[in-house]
């Protein structure tokens, strides 16, 4: 990291993104290629924990999305041919995967700028440039992780997952899962959604920024906002709503447990789903 002039690269695009220096100009454009190249080889990463400490929550470089806002309006669509396959579209795909340690099952596609991490499995699904995915994770069947998402080490999303994408505005956290998650078929995360280590989440539950997420297993209902709390087991649910025409029931998600800390991945799973008969 060290060996990058961060602060050279930060002013440059900076006075690019905001107009004061021009596209063209080469000092900008090299700024813009080496954030992405950096991003790519897993150097540099849009967001990454504040601290050792979880608590200390996660902090957003907002530069890292300038840059990447930069690099779309600098580059042309070219035409890439992989085997019968064609595109034809702005940023190439990653390459070098077997060096990597990385599975690709065609048709996935890890767009140049993403870093997937050693043991990642993509089956035929999409990671956009800026995102990052950690080791052992599984992204399963036309599962999409947007740009500059975080995902965690050994998380499955499985099959259809929507993880969103950001990259404006400039400093808006991008969704993150941390750690050992599980993200259950069809699910839907976006507006910076922190998933929070080990968490289960069932198939079909859609989170937002505004989406309440509350604990039900309590004496009183506690509610959470674009969060849900590690370990926590999370099934799709609605509430009532008063409106002028009625009182119609609005999409919310409910934690009625806790994963077990002494099992793995699999068992915990499992087990989840059969205590709380929830689909997997």
């Amino acid at each position: 990291m060290s060996d990058y002039p961060l602060e050279r690269w930060r002013q440059a695009i900076a006075e690019c993104y905001e107009g004061r220096r021009p596209l063209e100009d080469p000092v900008a454009r090299g700024a813009v290629e080496g954030v992405v190249a950096a991003l790519d080889c897993g150097d540099l990463r849009v967001a990454e924990p504040a601290g050792e400490d979880p608590a200390a929550g996660w902090v957003t470089h907002g530069w890292l999305q300038q840059a990447l806002s930069l690099y779309f309006r600098m580059r042309t669509a070219r035409t890439h041919e992989v085997g019968p396959f064609e595109f034809h579209d702005k940023i190439p795909l990653k390459r070098n995967l077997a060096a990597a340690g990385v599975r690709v099952v065609p048709p996935g596609v890890a767009r140049y700028g993403s870093f997937l991490e050693p043991g990642v499995i993509l089956m035929p699904g999409y990671v956009n440039v800026g995102a990052r995915v950690g080791e052992g994770t599984l992204i399963d069947t036309w599962a999409t992780v947007g740009s500059c998402a975080q995902i965690g080490k050994r998380v499955h999303l499985s099959g259809g997952v929507g993880i969103g994408g950001v990259l404006e505005p400039v400093q808006a956290r991008p969704v993150i899962v941390e750690d050992g998650a599980f993200i259950g078929s069809r699910c839907i995360l976006t507006e910076g959604v922190l998933i929070g280590e080990r968490a289960v989440l069932a198939p079909n539950v859609s989170l937002t920024g505004s989406v309440p997420v509350i604990d039900v297993t309590g004496s009183e209902p506690v509610e959470h906002r674009g969060y849900v709390p590690p370990y926590s087991v999370v099934v799709p649910g609605t509430r009532p709503k008063e409106f002028p025409a009625g009182t119609f029931q609005l999409g919310c998600a409910l934690i009625i447990g806790r994963r077990s800390e002494q099992t793995d991945l699999k068992t915990s799973l499992n087990d989840v789903l059969r205590e709380y008969e929830i689909g997997g």
